[in-house]
């Protein structure tokens, strides 16, 4: 039996997706801006899938534009904010332990002038409300929090952006990274508050490859590429209608997500049950976290034997973000976790699909893992 426990990088297709592509790919495969026939098919078909997220967003079609994917929407989000509103002020606000994308993006802008203030997290991995109402000033012109950290799963306060603003009467769009919030959360960026939200296809059992950025009406957004009128403008070029559909299918596949919690809260709570009993264990994630990731270290076992070990087994877990490819991780460094703990760091990621047994076969090649590797 093979165990894939790393669905915050990306998670297998469900059926509903697989056929949906195969649909598109054989009989819808029009370019949606075409004029005739096949192309006011996939036009529909186009208007179908944004209503289907949209849907999911509680919000207006008109607010959804589709993406590459997470990278892709958090860049436009941030970089597009920024530019548009560089006149009203310089100032940046974000966390020091968001996506890479938004890292990076943020890097880029105070490369250009602008001032960027990165949040500290706690033990925990949560900002501060308090420091974030602190770093909110008139010159604001963006803050931007992840909604769920995909290395450990903390939930950051995502509602307090707009009270921040609004308490400093800050001119700032409010951006929030739900790409792994998406599917496991209720994610209504109205009642978040937030003017911008990033999804992602391949967290919730759709394609790679594509993507959503919510922008509420009347935010204006700088395009960071140039060409056709596709998606407002904002994104040129032509649809990729295979991944589009299939991430509408996936979308409209999921579950209640307030039911798949209650599904897979005891499966993380026999996990982290099982990992407290194994001498030497520490679990990272905080308890209240996202019950779809599991975050904990062993002292003295480095993260690439553990992988290479369950992964000869068929298990399949990852020590940290897949972005990383690696790296240490700035998300543990940030909690204040040692060199010992960040070294020996392994993510365990959860789905819906998640089974009992796979739960067991996990804990039975870690206490194997733990018996080989520390015989000395």
């Amino acid at each position: 039996m093979e165990v894939y426990l790393d669905n915050s990088a990306t998670t297998p297709l469900c059926p509903e997706a697989v056929a949906a592509m195969e649909e598109e790919l054989t009989a819808q495969w029009g370019n949606p801006s075409s004029l005739h026939r096949v192309g006011l098919e996939a036009g529909q078909l186009l208007a179908e899938s944004r209503r289907a997220i949209a849907t999911r967003l509680s919000c207006d079609p008109t607010e959804v534009i589709f993406t590459s994917g997470g990278t892709e929407g958090n860049n436009l989000a941030i970089l597009g904010a920024a530019h548009a509103l560089r006149r009203r002020g310089r100032r940046i606000v974000t966390s020091s332990v968001e996506h890479s994308s938004v890292t990076e993006s943020t890097r880029e802008l105070a490369s250009r002038g602008f001032e960027v203030i990165n949040l500290p997290v706690d033990r925990s991995g949560r900002v501060s409300e308090q420091d974030l109402m602190r770093a909110v000033n008139g010159e604001t012109i963006l803050v931007s929090l992840m909604a769920v950290n995909s290395e450990v799963g903390t939930m950051e306060p995502v509602e307090a952006m707009r009270r921040a603003v609004q308490m400093n009467r800050a001119p700032a769009l409010i951006h929030c990274d739900a790409v792994q919030a998406f599917g496991k959360l209720p994610v209504i960026p109205s009642r978040l508050g937030v003017d911008l939200l990033t999804v992602s296809s391949h967290k919730i059992h759709g394609p790679k490859g594509v993507g959503a950025l919510y922008v509420r009406r009347g935010v204006r957004l700088q395009p960071l590429v140039y060409g056709g009128g596709q998606e407002g403008k904002l994104r040129p070029g032509t649809e990729p209608m295979p991944a589009i559909a299939g991430f509408a299918a996936a979308a409209r596949a999921l579950p209640n997500p307030n039911q798949a919690l209650e599904r897979v809260t005891p499966l993380r709570d026999r996990l982290v049950q099982g990992l407290l009993a194994m001498n030497g264990v520490r679990v990272n994630s905080p308890q209240n976290a996202l019950p779809y990731v599991i975050n904990f270290s062993v002292p003295g076992l480095r993260s690439e034997p553990m992988l290479n070990f369950l992964s000869e087994r068929g298990i399949y877990v990852s020590s940290g973000s897949a972005c990383s490819k690696g790296k240490k991780s700035r998300v543990l460094q940030a909690m204040g976790l040692s060199d010992a703990e960040v070294a020996s760091a392994l993510r365990v990621s959860l789905s819906r699909y998640t089974t009992w047994e796979e739960i067991d076969a996990l804990l039975y090649g870690l206490g194997e893992a733990l018996a080989v590797l520390t015989r000395g």
